[in-house]
């Protein structure tokens, strides 16, 4: 069972290349921004009296932006590749940099509904 698991993904792998490690990369790692700021930044809450709900849905809130441009791998180079796109009218690059930027953002709302549930909704 664990080897046709493994068949299963190398081929999948070998047929779409590196777009879905990618992507799976990209989701994580701006989900992982917007939760271990809103965490940490709450423990700074409790250290100097501010409520730390209150505070850690303010923070989700805030670095969801911020999450998308470190998960893209910062911001100079989505721009440089979408307009690497554009100016070559690549759609395949395009669509694959709109896409990342998408699940980017997608995760990053993850990120900040997960916290703001954990703090107890609005």
């Amino acid at each position: 069972m664990l080897l046709s698991r493994f068949q299963v993904f190398y081929n999948w792998r070998c047929r779409y290349g590196r777009f879905f490690p990618r992507l799976l990369l990209i989701f994580f790692t701006a989900l992982g921004v917007v939760l271990g700021a809103a965490i940490i930044g709450s423990l700074a809450a409790v250290l100097v009296g501010q409520p730390p709900l209150r505070t850690m849905t303010s923070l989700a809130l805030e670095i969801k932006v911020w999450a998308v441009a470190a998960a893209m791998g910062g911001t100079f180079s989505a721009i440089e590749i979408l307009g690497q796109g554009i100016m070559e009218v690549q759609s395949r690059i395009l669509l694959k940099q709109l896409v990342f930027i998408i699940i980017a953002f997608a995760s990053a709302q993850v990120g900040y509904w997960l916290i703001q549930n954990l703090a107890g909704g609005k």
